[in-house]
């Protein structure tokens, strides 16, 4: 195990948990919005909406665990055999930063009009998808972090 963190460290922890309840909220709001009805263009929008606020989460998540001196650098730095679980968890981040700009960008156009209900039916699964990859990769974060520092990032779930 890693050493504890100093008090510096653990003030950015402190960042890193409440940036990791807000991430989890922005998951949980794409979540509930594949599964609403109603009016197909207004579950579009509301779908899309979550969608840009995920995104915006997920790269202030990039941005705090990759940035220089931060978690990922200070895992690597204190927790040799922790490397391969951080290189998986930012190569994570590449391939997610980029799934969820592709699909905001299909949402986006989509007609507002009539939409198959094929279509409708493969955004809700492929989005549903991405969200269990999100969900995932948030709890493999979490329990990087504990094994590195003994620190329960909680985060509401």
């Amino acid at each position: 195990m890693a050493a504890q963190p100093d008090a510096t460290f653990a003030e950015y922890l402190e960042q890193v948990r409440a940036h990791r309840a807000e991430l989890h909220e922005s998951v949980s709001a794409v979540d509930a919005a594949l599964v609403e009805e109603g009016d197909r263009a207004d579950w579009l929008q509301r779908l899309r909406t979550a969608m840009v606020e995920l995104a915006h989460d997920f790269r202030d998540h990039v941005e705090l665990t990759e940035r220089p001196g931060g978690l990922y650098d200070t895992v690597r730095s204190s927790a040799n055999r922790l490397v391969p679980a951080v290189d998986r968890l930012a190569d994570d981040h590449t391939a997610l930063v980029e799934d969820i700009a592709v699909a905001i960008r299909r949402l986006e156009a989509m007609p507002r009009g009539d939409v198959l209900d094929e279509v409708l039916a493969q955004v809700r699964s492929e989005l549903g998808g991405l969200v269990e990859r999100l969900v995932r990769h948030r709890k493999r974060g979490g329990e990087l972090v504990h094994e590195a520092f003994a620190v329960d990032l909680g985060g509401s779930g």
